[in-house]
């Protein structure tokens, strides 16, 4: 039976480092307001609840918390139960004494499930541990929704494992940053990267990052939203005001889009026997 179209939101904002309850009661704000707007689907930046720029692991652990029993995630998933959402989260999560840069999937039922990054960057190796669930898809009421952070989408290989699992739309709750040698005034790379991505595997892709200075580190905004044929259908927004982006998606577009003519499919044409 074919499925309604859902209206997906990604929320660009600034969360203050260390403030935890202010940054999840404004984000809660953001959520509703989106929901308001009749956003089924909502995703927030990496780390949003704590901020980005850990100096030790032993300031992340007295930040951390854990997913979904820590009260971060209780208030997202008391959130969703209320609006009858689903929301994709970046969060600082400990487990026991060992600390992940992670994602909470939750949604009109409760919790769904975690994501926990699995490509540290630069100086994350200091603070987090890789992550270890590998890259999971969560049936939902909605479709089959993946996830991945920040600097996953480096790899070719994310998206290619969730789509080959079923994926239709994947989320990405990111803090991305400028690249080395970047010209002033160019696009962020992640931009292109992920409208590669979702071109090549024939999957949505809904990328919210965060915008400010924190301790000295600049981010990049430029929140979008990639429809399956690599096209930008939201964004991208600002690299310095807070936003937030909206798009109506039909998840089957994203079975339709993986034939590129009558000849050629993206996954179908995978030559896995000459890849080595």
């Amino acid at each position: 039976m074919r499925r309604a179209p859902i209206r997906v939101s990604c929320i660009q904002f600034e969360p203050v480092f260390g403030a935890v309850a202010q940054n999840v009661a404004r984000a809660c704000d953001l959520i509703r307001a989106a929901a308001t707007d009749g956003s089924a689907l909502v995703v927030l930046p990496e780390l949003a609840n704590t901020g980005y720029v850990f100096e030790t692991a032993e300031e992340a652990l007295a930040l951390g918390e854990p997913v979904p029993d820590g009260a971060s995630s209780r208030a997202w998933v008391s959130l969703a139960r209320e609006l009858g959402i689903h929301i994709v989260a970046g969060i600082t999560e400990r487990d026991g004494d060992t600390l992940f840069n992670s994602a909470l999937v939750t949604g009109p039922q409760g919790y769904v499930g975690t994501y926990r990054k699995a490509h540290l960057w630069d100086r994350e190796n200091l603070v987090f541990a890789k992550g270890n669930l590998g890259f999971p898809v969560f049936d939902t009421a909605l479709g089959r929704v993946g996830v991945a952070i920040c600097y996953d989408g480096w790899f070719p290989e994310t998206f290619r494992q969730l789509a080959l699992a079923g994926a239709e739309i994947v989320c990405v709750p990111t803090n991305w940053v400028p690249m080395p040698d970047q010209p002033a005034g160019e696009a962020a790379m992640a931009n292109l990267l992920h409208r590669a991505a979702a071109h090549s595997n024939g999957i949505f892709i809904a990328c919210a990052d965060r915008i400010g200075v924190e301790r000295g580190q600049p981010f990049e905004g430029q929140s979008l939203i990639v429809g399956p044929r690599g096209w930008t259908i939201a964004g991208p927004a600002s690299r310095d005001r807070p936003e937030t982006l909206s798009a109506v998606v039909d998840l089957d577009e994203a079975a339709r889009a993986k034939d590129l003519n009558a000849f050629n499919s993206v996954l179908r044409d995978r030559r896995a026997d000459v890849y080595g």
